[in-house]
């Protein structure tokens, strides 16, 4: 491997015409100038310069050699100033892997802020269902916290919301307009399905039933919230989602309400994972601090099962 040391030493005395002028603006000493030539022409095997006297006179070889160099250099250059960028959050891009309710809730704002301060910043923004926390080269991570998570070893952890689940109803149903209901008086309705790819929300929605001794009545299936909302206020069954996911559809309060259920067990804890490495980045912290203050706006952050939360009316 050629040291780039070395290389920018022979550019400086072929630029300035001898050892001790290109040492006086390296501000090296001549011995050490004449040191990194000799370790130069031995690394490389090439004869660059020859006795001229009392100086020393570049060979052929080396003007040819001085041409590669230079292009190898300016490289050099642009690599150093890529990395000060990216580690300052200038340019590159940024893989950010989110579930579905923050796409809608909150990356429109983290993707905003980043985008008005980061001007050359790329986001590459992917639904955390599709790949279920396998994307390995994903920088940031919104997921849903569960035992069954894929670890991801070098990554940050950082707990922002524990929600409750709700119930949507359509607004002629016995449960709508009460503050809040225990997650057992639906056991008789008929259910709407609402997930994609039956991950982890869903499993802590079967979990908490199965606790609460019976198992959901699903009579159809969708595979989005919306879609099952839309089925509730067209008066089929109900269905039950996290807060959040309900406020990431545009429900019609006129025809669907929505009530908080109660219980420890119907909790989920959405959580982010950033890349260890990339801690310094301003980009990430950035959105970091903006996933936080999105969080607190949000809800409650309390661990799950150690959750006060007041009933709420929607």
């Amino acid at each position: 491997m050629i040291d780039l040391t070395r290389l920018r030493t022979f550019r400086a005395v072929l630029a300035a015409g001898s050892v001790h002028a290109a040492a006086a603006n390296l501000g090296y000493t001549p011995s050490a100038v004449s040191q990194q030539l000799q370790a130069l022409q031995k690394d490389t095997g090439l004869e660059l310069f020859i006795r001229d006297g009392r100086g020393l006179a570049p060979t052929g070889v080396a003007r040819h050699f001085a041409e590669e160099a230079d292009r190898l250099l300016g490289q050099a250059v642009r690599l150093e100033e890529l990395a000060v960028d990216l580690r300052e959050g200038r340019t590159g891009s940024l893989v950010i892997s989110h579930i579905a309710s923050v796409g809608v809730t909150w990356m429109p704002a983290v993707v905003a802020a980043i985008s008005a301060e980061f001007h050359d910043l790329r986001l590459d923004l992917r639904l955390w269902e599709a790949a279920q926390g396998r994307d390995e080269d994903v920088d940031v991570e919104i997921c849903v916290a569960h035992r069954d998570l894929p670890d991801r070893p070098g990554y940050d952890v950082e707990p922002l919301l524990t929600e409750p689940y709700v119930a949507v109803v359509p607004v002629g149903h016995p449960l709508a307009g009460r503050r809040g209901a225990a997650l057992e008086e639906l056991a008789g309705w008929r259910w709407v399905d609402n997930d994609l790819t039956r991950g982890t929300c869903r499993q802590i929605l079967l979990e908490a039933c199965a606790a609460a001794g019976f198992t959901p009545g699903f009579q159809y299936e969708t595979q989005d919230y919306g879609s099952a909302v839309a089925l509730v206020a067209a008066g089929v069954g109900i269905t039950v989602m996290p807060r959040l996911s309900f406020s990431s559809v545009r429900a019609d309060p006129a025809q669907v309400t929505a009530v908080e259920l109660s219980g420890a067990a119907l909790r989920r804890t959405i959580m982010v994972r950033s890349r260890g490495s990339l801690c310094g980045s301003p980009a990430v912290r950035r959105v970091l601090e903006m996933l936080r203050g999105l969080a607190d706006d949000g809800g409650v952050t309390a661990p799950a099962g150690d959750v006060t939360l007041e009933s709420q009316s929607f």
